[in-house]
């Protein structure tokens, strides 16, 4: 057998073990939920059976033109599905015609396979049809390069990752297949070589195609590890250093005597010291290494367009009414590819609650979010937590055991990015994986670190500018006020003086009666006014009283049960103390609050109940339920108001009236769901306990 023909049947047995390896591998292993899959192992099959053809039998049988046929209609089938895979619905409709035209001009190679059975008996004839049949293999592979080419310059970032390597597989194989035939035109025969290499590079090229089907395909990558590459920059130190010896060597032969001689002695001593004090050094090798990594790989992130986009998604205005909070979370998720987010913010006692989130739709994340020695750790270490290492368990500062177990059993949940301003823990935000699955390294960590701090300062200010509106909201409506205070105090001593007046002169009896009666209720009302519009200070303790919450509730329940059912599911003694009358106002505000959210027959329910420390009363509805935003940064603002007509300072006053008690009131609330308050007061004998350690030690009197 010829030495051509031996490597031509070589090399057409292994790309089709190769082929036919690489089909069963993409059936097996592949990923099962990429729809181009089967067809991908149909192309690769076929090809596998072309190369057998090949390897069996002579160049030009129409077994083996046929087989071509068939491997080249699939592999156009293959690239209609990589349109379809990257869910480019529309541009199917435009990329089917260009398929089928291909896919027609391939077909044509079967008539042009029948004309040379036929008529190929002459030279004229035959050379016709191979020039014929070349050029439509030509425009064949010039169509599929330029459908290939809009396909992965027309995919969104993700889908670039996923497409990398089955489009460089493809690309490979029709540029081949042009420079092949091309070839075969201008001089109307193939080489012997290029039909040998030709089987060879099928073969060669299945394998990154069959790669391009993993799961984890998008994090493949053509580079050198880091230690390869570190040792290579260490080898041309050194290499470097010794041609400089050599130069320097050669240089000083040009001299004579033994003035060459000493010069050339004095050389070799001093190279040798300083190799022997420079390569051992750490600082040496730790900066070679540094200068390897930043300058020799490229940077995952274009910063310059993360800058842009960056400052285009905080500072976005419009009519989709985005709040900052979820313009943060965003701006912090695009950058890394996360598909959600969510906004953790202080609470009053230091503590993290949920404030916003972005396409993240779970109620598992517990209200009060992360515990207040998680912040103090974040906020004192600056620490991204990276939730893979909390999973296996690698821990820096403590995090690990305070960390939440909802967020730690959540596999969504990829890094918690501290914000700071001014080392003061503004909010984290946390991450969720993205959608191409890959660790977090020094560059995630550094550009995160940046931008959270940059984050942070827009919170910030938003904050100001909040407080400054609210408290130029509070000096207005306590000028208003003061003019009404004013106002009604001067009515109330007119009807006083009325009242008296005509107790001494009327003479009439019914008169009298009517008149008295009248100005009596009048006086109380305005009375009762004025001691409620005086209630926002701080009060006295000295007017606490003890009372229990079971006796307060049913109160509240004989008055606004009337018009909508109101129960009470548990009912446990406790005794608190504070002023019953405020409590009782406060819990009104509540009850009603959560009528007004609920169904007319929605019902609405109390539990009065102590946990040792504390008597708590729990109001809970099944009404519309709020979202963490609203709760977060409206529900206990002055002057917001959810309801048509509403003032907005029912929830404040409740709040504010249960604080001056030493209480406390929670929220816990979610859209469509709804809504539970919780409101916790001391109980009797332990604000007597806290009362007597707060007091300062009496002096002892001689």
């Amino acid at each position: 057998m010829p030495v051509a023909a031996t490597m031509t049947y070589i090399a057409y047995t292994a790309g089709a073990i190769i082929c036919a390896l690489a089909a069963l591998w993409v059936a097996r292993k592949g990923d099962e939920q990429r729809i181009d899959r089967m067809a991908a192992v149909a192309a690769l099959a076929l090809s596998a059976n072309w190369c057998f053809a090949a390897a069996s039998f002579e160049p030009g049988q129409p077994i083996v033109q046929l087989t071509e046929i068939a491997r080249n209609l699939a592999w156009l089938f293959v690239l209609f599905r990589l349109f379809a895979n990257d869910g480019r619905d529309e541009s199917l409709r435009l990329v089917r015609p260009a398929v089928i035209a291909l896919a027609f001009v391939e077909v044509l190679q079967l008539v042009l396979v029948v004309l040379s059975r036929r008529y190929g008996i002459g030279p004229e004839v035959a050379l016709v049809i191979f020039e014929t049949s070349t050029m439509f293999r030509m425009l064949v592979a010039i169509g599929a390069l330029v459908l290939l080419h809009n396909l992965y310059l027309g995919a969104a970032t993700s889908s670039r990752q996923l497409l990398r390597w089955p489009a460089a597989a493809l690309a490979a194989l029709w540029a081949f297949d042009l420079n092949y035939y091309t070839i075969a035109y201008l001089t109307s025969a193939v080489p012997a070589e290029m039909v040998a290499l030709r089987g060879l590079a099928a073969g060669l090229i299945a394998i990154p195609f069959a790669l391009g089907f993993n799961s984890q395909s998008a994090e493949l990558e053509f580079r050198p590890s880091r230690a390869v590459t570190f040792r290579f920059l260490s080898l041309l130190v050194i290499g470097g250093y010794l041609a400089l010896m050599l130069a320097l060597a050669r240089w000083l032969n040009m001299l004579t005597g033994d003035m060459a001689r000493l010069t050339q002695v004095g050389l070799i001593i001093a190279a040798g010291a300083l190799a022997l004090v420079w390569m051992p050094s750490k600082r040496l090798r730790g900066w070679l290494r540094v200068t390897a990594v930043k300058h020799l790989f490229k940077h995952r992130y274009d910063y310059r367009n993360e800058w842009i986009r960056f400052t285009n998604t905080i500072g976005r205005t419009g009519f989709d009414e985005t709040s900052l909070h979820e313009r943060v979370i965003k701006a912090l998720a695009d950058i890394t590819d996360s598909p959600a987010g969510l906004l953790l913010m202080p609470e009053e006692d230091g503590s993290l609650e949920l404030t916003a989130d972005c396409h993240w739709n779970s109620f598992e994340l517990p209200p009060r979010g992360f515990p207040l020695a998680l912040a103090t750790i974040l906020e004192r270490e600056g620490l991204i937590v990276d939730f893979d290492e909390i999973r296996e368990g690698v821990d820096y500062y403590g995090e690990c055991a305070l960390m939440p177990d909802s967020l730690r059993e959540d596999t969504r949940a990829w890094a918690a990015v501290p914000l700071q301003h001014f080392d003061r823990l503004v909010g984290v935000v946390v991450l969720a994986r993205p959608l191409v699955a890959r660790k977090m390294d020094w560059e995630d960590f550094d550009l995160l670190g940046v931008v959270g701090r940059q984050l942070a300062s827009y919170l910030a200010e938003q904050t100001g500018q909040a407080a400054l509106l609210e408290a130029s909201r509070f000096d207005e409506f306590n000028r208003r006020m003061a003019f009404v205070l004013h106002d009604i105090k001067n009515l109330s001593s007119q009807m006083s003086l009325l009242l008296r007046n005509a107790e001494k002169h009327a003479d009439k009896p019914e008169f009298r009666k009517d008149m008295l009666v009248t100005l009596r209720n009048s006086a109380d009302k305005l009375n009762a006014l004025l001691a409620r519009l005086g209630r926002y200070g701080v009060q006295s303790r000295d007017a606490y009283s003890k009372f229990d919450l079971v006796t307060s509730a049913r109160a509240v329940i004989d008055r606004c049960g009337r018009t909508h059912p109101v129960s009470i599911l548990r009912a446990e003694k406790a005794k608190v103390s504070g002023d019953q009358e405020a409590f009782e106002q406060a819990l009104a505000h509540l009850v009603q609050n959560a009528i007004d959210a609920s169904e007319p027959d929605g019902p609405v329910m109390l539990e009065v109940f102590s946990d040792g420390l504390s008597g708590n009363v729990q109001v809970i509805d099944n009404g519309h339920g709020m979202s963490a935003q609203y709760v977060r940064n409206k529900l206990f603002k002055p002057f917001v108001s959810s309801k048509e007509g509403g003032f907005g300072i029912g929830a404040f006053e409740a709040r504010e009236l249960i604080r001056a008690m030493g209480g406390r009131l929670d929220v816990e609330s979610r859209e469509g769901l709804g809504t539970r308050f919780t409101v916790s007061m001391p109980l009797h004998a332990t604000a007597q306990m806290i009362e007597r350690g707060t007091q300062p030690p009496k002096r002892e009197t001689a």
